[in-house]
């Protein structure tokens, strides 16, 4: 079957793995509403498309923190990669070097940051979970620096896990013959099995729950590369996070995986960029599926995006190629709903050329 749209990985990924791979990788929080509206918020969006512009030449190229991508759509940091494709994360940042975009390693990667390092050439940043021994911290910091990734995304909205009760069903845990590679040396490498998640129980052991706006502090103290906040939903931690010397920030619900209930990150884009007021980029993850997300993410003020689920169920099913198409459809698809809506940059692309659901109730109801 040939494959024409990012959505269609999903269904093989699921015949292909496990089903407590599967499940890891699919499942969002308790009710697991926020996993819903993250996807169903994006279509409440339209368009509001502009004709006869001259589109023959669409430039999709954009800088982020000074590096020059050819696209605003970037891989978010998902973990465990190996559990979904033997190569995981080599194939993974193959295929974004093939892109001329950009990588986040997730710190719970399966392979390290060395490994990673190691596939040649290209743009990574290095996702950063604080661990309560801050010695350990220190040291991932170094190796990524030493590693050549540009950017930590420190992740902010996991101070416990969330509750994933598929996870909890299917007792998760790393399969045997897989480690968190950053750790291995650490002894922090394995999870042991649980009456519950094998993660979540990983999770109280390790990750500091105490984490809080000092600790961004102290991270700047011990590198130079520049943190994006990652898991910001409202314009008051917009606020504290440049207070507190964040170089960007990323809109994002972790995939739906942490407190149900949030807002879409669609819906909470709007309340950041105006909160941040041009000071520092935001970017957006959760619920992009297709060319026309990302659009709707730029005109509500997004400078790109960051995709998850597509990059692992693509892996699981094609492997490099499948996480190469991924990005080369939401690319072209991407490029389409420019043209379509009359945009030949980034920079053409403005609030006007979309409606939200508020807006449309409002001119409703003044007819």
């Amino acid at each position: 079957m040939e494959i024409t749209n990012v959505s269609e990985y999903e269904a093989i990924a699921k015949q292909k793995l496990p089903k407590m791979v599967y499940d890891y990788y699919a499942s969002g929080a308790e009710d697991q509403w926020t996993l819903k509206e993250n996807r169903e918020a994006f279509s409440r969006i339209l368009f509001r498309p502009r004709i006869l512009i001259d589109v023959s030449k669409i430039d999709m190229t954009t800088t982020v923190l000074g590096f020059k991508i050819s696209m605003p759509i970037m891989i978010a940091p998902t973990a465990m990669q190996k559990m979904a494709h033997p190569e995981g994360e080599y194939a993974t940042a193959r295929a974004a070097s093939a892109a001329n975009t950009i990588m986040t390693l997730s710190s719970w990667a399966t392979s390290s940051v060395e490994e990673v390092a190691s596939t040649g050439p290209g743009i990574r940043f290095f996702q950063l979970y604080v661990y309560k021994d801050r010695n350990v911290v220190e040291q991932l910091v170094r190796r990524a620096e030493r590693a050549g990734f540009k950017a930590i995304a420190l992740t902010v909205d996991t101070p416990r896990l969330g509750r994933r009760e598929a996870d909890i069903k299917n007792r998760f845990t790393l399969p045997p013959f897989l480690t968190l590679k950053n750790f291995e040396g650490l002894d922090l490498g394995k999870m042991d099995k649980a009456d519950d998640s094998g993660l979540a129980s990983y999770v109280a052991g390790q990750i500091d729950q105490s984490l809080s706006w000092k600790d961004v502090k102290w991270l700047q103290s011990i590198t130079t590369l520049p943190i994006l906040v990652k898991g910001v939903v409202t314009a008051e931690d917009t606020r504290l996070s440049i207070q507190n010397g964040a170089a960007g920030i990323i809109v994002s619900n972790h995939g739906a995986r942490q407190l149900d209930y949030a807002p879409a990150t669609i819906t909470a884009l709007e309340e950041v960029v105006k909160a941040a007021q041009g000071r520092v980029p935001v970017f957006l993850d959760g619920g992009v599926r297709r060319g026309t997300d990302v659009f709707k993410a730029l005109a509500l003020g997004a400078s790109g995006i960051f995709i998850g689920r597509p990059v692992v169920f693509a892996l699981a099913s094609e492997g490099e190629a499948g996480v190469r198409k991924v990005l080369q459809m939401l690319r072209d698809e991407f490029e389409l709903t420019m043209a379509l809506s009359g945009c030949t940059s980034l920079s053409k692309i403005t609030r006007n050329h979309i409606v939200t659901p508020s807006e449309l109730n409002h001119s409703i109801s003044r007819l």
